[in-house]
């Protein structure tokens, strides 16, 4: 028979442990957490020549090769910003689509921002990748292959671990729904990378049936919902994906979400100079959430070529913020990080198409 190729070949990065085991069906639970721990504490990327392997992983290995493999995407390029504070990751898929994945220090603690697609179809106005476009849906292996990457990037550089994680690199998490919760449980499982669900935040532009699927099967990761306007005409005009879930319907969704799993939202809000950062949209927003446990993330803008707005001024912000804090808001205005290096999502990948 011919020989399976790379993109054909399955992951073992693709399969939580039980289904390792089932894969594994016929060996012993030793061998299949020898085989996790290496994978996955050890973050291997060769498990030809593994030393702690007994004979008959070994044989397996050898008799799976023509038909599994494991994601290790190639570094295609790596900026650090000149604070040292964020360092983000161009990595080259076995297809040739490239993704980005963002590493950031705050205090001491490093947290990972990741992407769940190549392209997006969401289309916001502002963001690079929506203005790319959608490729294709990530495999759970590739998600869990850029957590790997920057494991092993801070275990290079003698620095602790992940902390946290956040799913608001290039895509929409809740458009590749299945894939990204079998890596999630991966990537939480306490046997291998071990983030625990509290440390973990899917961010969405509102893709209502995937906010009702959280709540109905009681995920335990923190919710982001991007919010960005707090009038339908405001809302659609940068986010396209308001026209398929209406701002009432996704408002009805938190709503659900909230009463279901008891569990706070997080609302992200991309401060916009002169497009919504006046003290009169800040109440239209506090007016919308009342009743929801909510807290709101209010983002400067990052700039890109596809999109003539610019950040609000810190003066705007501040009164945003003093707004919603009156209509018992509780809100953050994200640091800015890696502005320097295209760290919003999909600029480093535009930067580098031209080159």
């Amino acid at each position: 028979m011919p020989a399976v190729s790379e993109i054909q070949r399955r992951s073992l990065h693709d399969l939580p442990f039980t289904a390792l085991a089932r894969e594994m069906d016929g060996l012993s639970p030793v061998h299949t957490k020898a085989l996790w721990r290496a994978l996955y504490h050890e973050t291997a990327t060769d498990l030809t020549q593994r030393a702690e392997f007994l004979p008959p992983l070994r044989r397996w290995l050898d008799g799976a090769a023509s038909h599994l493999s494991i994601d290790h995407p190639e570094l295609a390029a790596d900026t650090a910003s000149s604070d040292g504070l964020t360092r983000k990751f161009l990595l080259r898929l076995v297809d040739a689509q490239t993704i980005e994945t963002v590493l950031m220090r705050f205090d001491g603690r490093f947290t990972a921002c990741v992407s769940t697609q190549a392209g997006c179809a969401m289309g916001c106005v502002f963001c690079a990748t929506g203005q790319m476009g959608f490729t294709r849906h990530l495999r759970p292996g590739e998600i869990v292959a850029q957590v790997l990457h920057a494991q092993r990037t801070l275990r290079a550089r003698d620095e602790p671990g992940l902390r946290n994680l956040v799913l608001m690199g290039m895509g929409e998490p809740l458009h590749n729904y299945d894939a990204v919760m079998t890596a999630l449980e991966i990537i939480s499982d306490t046997r291998g990378i071990n983030i625990g669900p509290s440390r973990i935040t899917i961010s969405t532009v509102g893709v209502v049936p995937g906010i009702l699927r959280l709540a109905e099967e009681q995920r335990p990761y923190h919710l982001a919902v991007s919010l960005h306007g707090a009038t339908e005409e405001d809302r659609s005009a940068l986010v396209p994906a308001s026209r398929r879930w209406p701002l009432a319907e996704l408002i009805a969704a938190c709503r659900t979400y909230g009463a279901k799993t008891g569990r706070r939202i997080f609302f992200e809000w991309t401060l916009i100079a002169g497009q919504n950062d006046s003290p009169a949209q800040a109440a239209k927003l506090g007016a919308l959430l009342t009743g929801l446990d909510a807290h709101v993330n209010l983002i400067p803008l990052n700039p890109t070529n596809g999109f003539a707005g610019t950040a609000s001024a810190t003066a705007a912000a501040t009164e945003f913020q003093r707004t919603l804090r009156a209509a018992g808001l509780p809100s953050t205005v994200r640091q800015r990080r890696g502005i320097d290096v295209a760290a919003g999502c999909g600029q480093l990948r535009v930067e580098k198409s031209r080159l």
